[in-house]
């Protein structure tokens, strides 16, 4: 026996006793969810997850692999999360539009275990977070080179009760999409979001004579390509909407930008963060004084958080007046928080911390 296949047995061994332990473990944690149905506490505790990580992470003799054991210490922990909130029913998430959609591929990723409810506009899913009928939301953003989506950002404002829970970054790939058969020189229409229009303007003025009709999401769009069975009509949207309608890539790739990103959040109705908080968004409107804008961005500075990010939205209900939105990541215990919020209150007509969370990057 080789070294390889020695390396590969040992490997073997090593996981049919994890195999053995991580039953022993989620029987332990069942025990954890009886507690927690019959308290009413959270499923995620945040101090409690870090000292956690922190005391089994010294255990690791070998430094160089503390960090690896950490991040393999956290994922069992985010498993045994969605474990306990299945066996609490509070393992629903709901996203807009059908699979293949982006917000469906971020659910995935961030809920790999979750039942899904599937709605049919960004304001369906705040509702159905705010009723209950699902724990949590995911919603697009912002996108690196389109910009916000703006009707997200403006539901954060109308929902004073919906917090943010998380934060991830996912890489966004548009392919153009067409019925089997379809050529590229033939496409006469093309149908997408228009987010997806937006991440591919480059391409699109390679083809002036196309006619691009918008419509409520990528995937339904690729769905609704596949349903014409028309070669002169194609959608743009993932190859993951492409596989599950039966679609071509007529052409892969077609955003302008390499780094296209989106940055989706998770919504919920309490505070329940996923993940260890690292960031804060916070919005406020501001009285109509001089020097107030300066104050409130002073305030930040003042209790050591880094603004990186802030964007302002026409408040629809007032002419000509508007409520900002501020990421900030830094000192971000409650208790600092507490006294910024204080602080903002001063020269705020309205001010409203929407969640400290974490903000994830998936690659």
């Amino acid at each position: 026996m080789d070294l390889l296949q020695q390396a590969r047995a040992e490997i073997d061994t090593v996981d049919a006793e994890m195999a053995a332990l991580f039953e022993r473990r989620m029987r332990a944690v069942a025990d954890v969810v009886r507690y927690k149905a019959e308290t009413g506490k959270p499923v995620f505790d945040a101090a409690r997850e870090a000292a956690v990580l922190d005391k089994n992470t010294a255990r690791i003799t070998d430094e160089a692999l503390r960090p690896y054991y950490r991040a393999f210490l956290s994922d069992a922990m985010s498993i045994s999360r969605a474990y306990q909130r299945a066996r609490l029913g509070r393992d629903t998430a709901a996203y807009q539009g059908v699979p293949g959609a982006w917000s469906h591929i971020a659910l995935r990723r961030l809920f790999p275990f979750a039942r899904e409810t599937a709605c049919t506009t960004w304001g369906e899913v705040f509702d159905a977070v705010q009723n209950g009928d699902a724990q949590f939301g995911v919603l697009p953003f912002e996108n690196s080179n389109a910009g916000d989506v703006s009707t997200v950002l403006d539901l954060l404002y109308t929902h004073p009760d919906i917090i943010i829970a998380r934060m991830c970054d996912l890489p966004i790939r548009q392919d153009l999409l067409g019925v089997p058969g379809a050529k590229v020189d033939e496409i006469t229409q093309v149908f997408s979001h228009e987010q997806g229009f937006a991440q591919c303007p480059k391409f699109l003025g390679e083809h002036p004579a196309w006619v691009t009709t918008p419509y409520f999401n990528t995937a339904i769009a690729a769905r609704h390509v596949a349903e014409m069975g028309d070669k002169h009509c194609a959608a743009i949207a993932s190859r993951l909407a492409a596989k599950h309608y039966g679609l071509e890539i007529l052409a892969p790739d077609i955003h302008t930008f390499d780094g296209n990103h989106t940055r989706f959040i998770v919504v919920s109705a309490s505070p329940t963060p996923i993940g260890i908080p690292d960031k804060a968004t916070v919005t406020f409107t501001l009285r109509h004084e001089r020097g107030t804008l300066m104050r409130a961005l002073s305030s930040f500075v003042a209790m050591g958080m880094n603004m990186t990010h802030i964007e302002s939205r026409p408040l629809h209900n007032s002419n000509w007046e508007y409520c900002f939105y501020v990421d900030l990541t830094g000192n971000l215990r409650d208790s600092n928080l507490g006294v910024l919020m204080g602080s903002l209150q001063g020269d705020c007509e309205n001010c409203r911390l929407l969640g400290v969370y974490q903000a994830a990057r998936e690659d």
